[in-house]
């Protein structure tokens, strides 16, 4: 595996007397496709919230490596939820969600424009008066936003309102318009959530891509086992908010306490 880009140590998550993650774990390596899987209710998605600020950890390190040293997410998501995303964006982070939030009034390529707010809203006077350089950030942005609607095949789509689109296709809107970010690191939150057979295939196919063309890496949530298996360099099992098992998928799908996780039963019954 390649060095880890991010590194996920001792994090605890309290809310009241509720521990949803205790002393969770793990890495994901760069260029990589880690799943981060678990029953329902196993606190997948209070870690993905630690990871991408939405939720500051109550104790532990979520370490982002960058190309010259590593960047503490842990430390910088001091603020409220807009204001830990937003430090969280400008480290390398991206997420879709398991619930569609596009702006379905927008058209296709407006939402990818959007996106890019950071880059080419970052100055007011330049804006204001157009300047060369903020004239260059426009056009890259739409050159960007239209590279990315070819990776994901909908440019055919681009003048259509994003709310029009089959739910397939916003789906790979939602990671297209992510990707615009040029993320370091995208997390996808059940991107198959709502898929028939054909469009999780295609789904796999873009994630894969991601990686094997772009160098992407990815961490994703998923409860579809057949996609975790066919996608994954990495998976991360969680229940009861601790990891059970973490490793290459064929150990983690032939693992007893990951088969008793699952089946609601103890260990000793699944190596009886």
């Amino acid at each position: 595996m390649n060095a880890p880009l991010l590194d996920v140590r001792n994090v605890t998550m309290r809310f009241g007397g509720i521990v949803a993650n205790r002393n969770v774990s793990f890495s994901v390596a760069r260029g990589s496709v880690t799943a981060l899987i678990g029953p329902n209710g196993a606190g997948k998605t209070t870690m993905f919230n630690c990871i991408t600020g939405f939720y500051r950890a109550s104790e532990g390190q979520i370490l982002l490596n960058g190309p010259a040293a590593q960047q503490d997410i842990g430390t910088l998501i001091t603020r409220p939820v807009t204001g830990g995303s937003h430090l969280v964006t400008r480290a390398g982070i991206a997420r879709t969600f398991q619930n569609i939030r596009l702006f379905k009034e927008m058209s296709v390529v407006e939402n990818l424009l959007v996106a890019q707010h950071l880059v080419t809203a970052n100055n007011l006077v330049s804006g204001v008066f157009r300047t060369p350089a903020f004239r260059r950030a426009e056009r890259e942005a739409v050159d960007r936003a239209y590279h990315w609607l070819g990776e994901m095949n909908l440019i055919d789509d681009a003048n259509r309102l994003a709310g029009e689109l089959p739910y397939g296709r916003q789906r790979r809107l939602e990671i297209a318009r992510a990707m615009c970010t040029g993320p370091r690191l995208i997390c996808l939150d059940e991107p198959a959530a709502g898929l028939n057979p054909s469009e999780t295939h295609e789904l796999s196919e873009v994630i894969q891509r991601l990686c094997k063309q772009h160098g992407q890496t990815v961490l994703v949530i998923e409860h579809d086992m057949g996609l975790v298996m066919r996608i994954s360099d990495h998976v991360v099992v969680l229940d009861h908010g601790e990891v059970i098992s973490d490793g290459r998928p064929e150990h983690v799908a032939n693992d007893p306490a990951v088969i008793a996780a699952y089946l609601g039963v103890s260990e000793e019954e699944v190596e009886a």
